[in-house]
């Protein structure tokens, strides 16, 4: 069965079309951790688990087989199975990096601007870079390669 892109519910809507490709819980942090290296689906797992409250395998499955449908990621068979599948972003993926630091920027004010109003017990200390100081951006050569000018 070959996955499908998920439709834009907004005709000609370009917010709602990015929001289609890279929306929802996991996809962004998939990237996010696909732009620092190509891993495998454990990896992947692993890496998810070890910044939140973890990830299904079903779930994590569901959401590469849509950003593989949508062109933002490929997968390369090892061997034969279960050889492992290494995931990694398409030129058309990195091309959503310069997006996602900015994304990734704003969240970091959001979390500053909201962690004021939060009793100090209810603040997690989880984080989607949790092997990196949070000011550290994406790669920048990555960035630097996508944005025009």
């Amino acid at each position: 069965m070959t996955p499908t892109a998920r439709p834009n519910p907004v005709i000609n809507c370009p917010l709602t079309a990015a929001w289609a490709a890279v929306g929802g819980k996991w996809k962004l942090t998939i990237i996010y951790w696909l732009a620092e290296r190509p891993r495998h689906f454990a990896a992947l797992r692993r890496q998810l688990e070890a910044v939140s409250d973890g990830i299904s395998p079903k779930v994590l499955a569901q959401q590469l087989r849509e950003l593989i449908a949508d062109g933002i990621v490929t997968q390369h068979r090892t061997g034969t199975a279960p050889a492992p599948v290494i995931y990694t972003l398409t030129a058309y993926g990195e091309s959503a990096l310069p997006m996602l630091e900015l994304v990734r920027l704003w969240g970091i004010e959001h979390i500053e601007r909201t962690r004021a109003s939060q009793p100090a017990s209810s603040r997690s200390t989880l984080s989607c870079s949790a092997d990196r100081d949070r000011s550290t951006a994406l790669p920048k050569d990555l960035i630097d390669r996508m944005v025009p000018g």
